[in-house]
């Protein structure tokens, strides 16, 4: 199990979920911040500080979301960063690009 980021995020990007993960396996993406599943270690501290109740469990995901399972996972493939598991977030890996999935995402107006 991995916790997730979801739609809410985008065009968000707080960060203090980044700030307060203990193996910093919350990494930066154009739109918005991503969770690298094999390094998650599911302590759930991110899920306490996102302002806007992005982050779910992977088992807990809202049907909606679902295909965010799947972006978080696919934004370290060689078809987006190519960073796999790079071992921790840091300035190196900070990107303007993002999963298809979210790059073309739409947010709704208010």
């Amino acid at each position: 199990m991995a916790y997730v980021i979801t739609s809410t995020c985008i065009d968000v990007k707080d960060g203090i979920c980044q700030k307060v993960c203990p193996v910093e396996c919350i990494y930066e993406g154009g739109r918005m911040m991503y969770i690298q599943p094999d390094e998650c270690i599911n302590c759930a501290i991110c899920v306490s500080v996102c302002p806007v109740q992005a982050i779910f469990e992977d088992a807990d995901v809202p049907a909606a979301e679902h295909a965010f399972i799947a972006a978080n996972a696919e934004f370290f493939s060689p078809t987006v960063t190519g960073w796999g598991a790079p071992g921790g977030a840091d300035r190196a890996h900070v990107s303007r690009v993002d999963a298809p999935l979210v790059r073309d995402f739409s947010v709704p107006k208010a």
